[in-house]
């Protein structure tokens, strides 16, 4: 057990909240000030979980370049089974994972959140062995390699199942990765099934940041449901979100599926108007709108990727 404080404890939740609310920016103050109160307290193991927190939110906000070595010599001092903290190991090695995945570095992504999924089994943490799991399946369909990653999102809702934690966002995402999984695999009842339960489940929790990766999907469920009225309704939740949170690549995936979605319910000039707005992101391909409104969008993107 690590010797904390209240101040500590305090920083710690509420910086977590801000997370799950997809405030980052105010999640990385309140957890740089958990750090520099673990440093005040002086465990050593308490300064590395510290450190860990915030540089997962500094990797969020791309800002996670400097962590990087940090983590590293946090993962190497605690890999040892009878000296160091397996704890600390995972945290440190599911934060590289998510910092590789973030740079489309699929391969050295796998093999830290491989690493964090060992880490949990050796400490016994079915919670955390699930997200490590959804973390090698995100990294495994960002390659396209969508039975495998099924396969894991699978076990990872297995393994919280199991469990008495009942809702949280953690589950929410999973059911939200798995279906969409059934539904590239032409599952399309499972897959809308599991992409609603995320919805309300996320909904509940006011997880804004996930919510926009679920609503996502179902657009994209319904695209291939061929219901692009009830497409349409996702697509705009989802840009809206994104919009407020800032996240550019939903921003683009959200235009791309409300473009097709438009065409699709017979308004052209208003999906035209929405590959438009692309054109912000490619300067270099000022008529990508006019190569958009002639192809089906749902072939080129993955929104996991």
């Amino acid at each position: 057990m690590i010797s904390t404080s209240p101040r500590y404890e305090d920083l710690r939740d509420r910086g977590n909240a801000a997370v799950i609310a997809g405030d980052h920016r105010s999640a990385h103050a309140l957890l740089t000030r958990a750090y520099d109160e673990a440093c005040q307290i002086g465990a050593a193991a308490l300064v590395d979980r510290a450190r860990c927190n915030q540089a997962a939110v500094a990797i969020e906000l791309r800002e996670g370049d400097d962590s990087l070595p940090e983590l590293r010599q946090i993962l190497m001092r605690n890999g040892h089974p009878r000296s160091g903290d397996p704890e600390n190991c995972f945290l440190a090695a599911y934060a590289i994972a998510r910092y590789y995945e973030m740079a489309k570095d699929y391969r050295k992504g796998l093999f830290y959140a491989q690493i964090a999924r060992d880490r949990a089994d050796a400490v016994e943490r079915s919670d955390w062995g699930a997200s490590a799991l959804n973390r090698i399946g995100n990294l495994l369909l960002a390659r396209s390699f969508t039975e495998e990653a099924s396969e894991a999102y699978a076990l990872a809702l297995d393994r919280l199942e199991r469990l008495p934690e009942g809702e949280s966002v953690r589950r929410g995402q999973i059911l939200d990765n798995l279906g969409y999984c059934r539904v590239l695999q032409g599952n399309l009842r499972t897959g809308l099934r599991l992409l609603y339960r995320s919805l309300r489940s996320l909904r509940r929790l006011g997880a804004r940041e996930a919510l926009v990766s679920v609503h996502l999907d179902l657009c994209f469920g319904h695209l291939e449901a061929q219901r692009p009225k009830i497409a349409l309704r996702h697509g705009e939740k989802a840009l809206a979100l994104a919009e407020a949170l800032g996240i550019d690549e939903a921003i683009k995936n959200s235009l791309y599926l409300l473009g097709e979605a438009h065409v699709l319910t017979g308004a052209p000039a208003a999906g035209h108007q929405c590959f438009s707005r692309l054109e912000r992101f490619y300067p270099e391909a000022p008529t990508v709108s006019d190569f958009l409104a002639k192809i089906d969008v749902r072939r080129m993107i993955n929104l996991k990727a």
